[in-house]
């Protein structure tokens, strides 16, 4: 098998997040950073609620374009979708980084938000379509593993610019994230189209072509590469009959059960944010803050290592999570990460003391002995490890590969906009959360993650070793089975 091919591919198009990961992974860092820069307050006074209307500018924009990416990838492919969505970064990165007002800073972010939403979904789509079932969850993760990257950066990139005695503090993290968007518009070039695109659009030489690259080193008649295409193909075949017209047809109920796939997908994305993740990762100074840590440097020292963290835990999901499977995965993440929660919240409560800080206009936590900050600094880490080995790569491995080809885009548009939905939402309220009822916030996120485990175990079937082809059998379309027999005789016959 071409399996170096297939990495390299799956490595290129995770430049998408890298640059995802150095604008909405490096975003999320950068960002938690520049809001506690002194130059930043400055000239951008805020108080939490405008804090959180700064962050959330962004997610709002990676809501829609998370949806427009499912018409768009039908459309014009997976490949050049990704070259549409760096190109826009690039204008929004310009508008954030040189911002001299408000209005300006929110155009940017929504705009860079955009071409963060329609990379969302067509970077993990694209990876599901080139990737054997094998090691498909291994290049999704990696995925994951390039935005944990572009965290880590930002966060030490935040640490290092704190140093300079100018506007230039801030505004440096912000013109670095478009570096990254300049070398995907390039890769995207080097990257083949999705083979099960090609054949859609009738282009199965082509299509032959990808795979013997993909598969067997360029041999278009190994026999991988012609089952996989015929595979392709049937399914193909099948799926016109009764192709998708509109969203609306998502909703409908069939031997296909494809209603009851999109709300598993909807639902794994609403959850992966409601682990809290991105409320640790956006306000880490100020939570970190509450650990009682008390300068600003300090704060982003432990931001950076968290980053690290966060980077290094995601590795153990590349290597296994295609032998031991989503469920186990995504139920033991959900676990952990609700413990730790639950454990930091009560430290908080039982420990803590709250108090104003006039000079950033927020109420923290002060902490009455060491033993208690060590103890919700370690948690916190813990929490991230949990997340970065489990939800954050399997909550977008899961969607990208339980649809049929013919809702695949429409459907991961609308389970990826449910994903910024909810992200929107959860940088808008948690500086209020954080403002008002401090450790009770942590409190509602540990529940949530006990919650969320038992959902996995109840209701999620498992995909481990499945190829796409195949998830129909899995979700129970028996007529699907009996139509591809169909098509494979007369194929034979033909």
């Amino acid at each position: 098998m071409g399996s170096v091919y297939v990495y390299v591919c799956g490595g290129l198009s995770a430049i998408g997040n890298v640059f995802w990961g150095l604008l909405f992974g490096y975003d999320i860092g950068v960002i938690s950073g520049i809001l506690t820069m002194p130059y930043f307050r400055k000239e951008f006074p805020s108080g939490p609620a405008k804090e959180g209307s700064i962050v959330a500018s962004l997610l709002a924009g990676c809501f829609f374009g998370a949806l427009a990416a499912g018409y768009l990838s039908d459309r014009i492919g997976r490949k050049y979708s990704v070259l549409v969505g760096s190109v826009v970064f690039v204008v929004g990165g310009i508008l954030q980084a040189s911002s001299t007002t408000f209005a300006q800073m929110y155009t940017g972010r929504v705009i860079a938000g955009l071409a963060v939403g329609e990379l969302s979904m067509i970077v993990p789509l694209y990876q599901s379509e080139i990737s054997p079932k094998e090691i498909r969850g291994r290049l999704v993760s990696l995925q994951q593993w390039s935005i944990t990257i572009g965290i880590a950066i930002s966060f030490w990139i935040d640490y290092a610019t704190l140093q300079i005695d100018s506007p230039q503090q801030w505004r440096i993290p912000l013109w670095i994230q478009i570096v990254p968007a300049i070398i995907l518009v390039i890769g995207t070039f080097f990257l083949p189209f999705s083979p099960r695109w090609l054949v859609d659009h009738d282009r199965d030489e082509e299509a032959i072509t990808v795979l013997a690259n993909l598969r067997s080193k360029g041999d278009r008649n190994a026999t991988v590469v012609q089952e996989e295409f015929r595979e392709i193909k049937e399914t193909v075949i099948f799926e016109r009959e009764i192709a998708a017209k509109s969203y609306w047809e998502l909703l409908k109920v069939g031997p296909e059960n494809i209603r009851r796939r999109v709300l598993l997908g909807v639902f794994i994305q609403a959850f992966q944010q409601l682990t809290g993740i991105n409320a640790i990762m956006y306000y880490a100074p100020q939570i970190f803050s509450n650990a009682g840590l008390a300068d600003n440097s300090s704060r982003l020292l432990a931001t950076g290592v968290n980053g690290l963290v966060n980077m290094l835990a995601t590795i153990p999901a590349i290597i296994w999570i295609d032998r031991l499977g989503r469920k186990p995965t995504l139920i033991s993440g959900g676990l952990l990460m609700g413990s730790s929660m639950i454990i930091i919240g009560s430290i908080l409560a039982t420990h803590g003391t709250k108090y104003f800080d006039e000079s950033l206009g927020k109420h923290f936590v002060y902490l009455d002995n060491k033993g208690s900050s060590y103890a919700v600094i370690v948690f916190i880490y813990v929490f991230v490890a949990s997340f970065a080995y489990s939800w954050g790569p399997t909550g977008w491995i899961y969607p990208a590969e339980i649809f049929p080809l013919r809702i695949r885009g429409k459907a991961m548009s609308v389970t990826t906009a449910c994903n910024w939905l909810f992200n929107f939402v959860i940088g808008l309220v948690v500086p209020i959360l954080l403002d008002s009822i401090i450790w009770g916030t942590y409190l509602i996120f540990g529940i949530f993650c006990v919650l969320m485990a038992a959902a996995i175990y109840i209701f999620y079937p498992e995909t481990k070793g499945k190829s796409l082809e195949e998830m129909d059998n899995l979700f129970g379309n028996v007529q699907k089975s009996k139509n591809l027999e169909k098509n494979e005789g007369e194929l034979e016959a033909a």
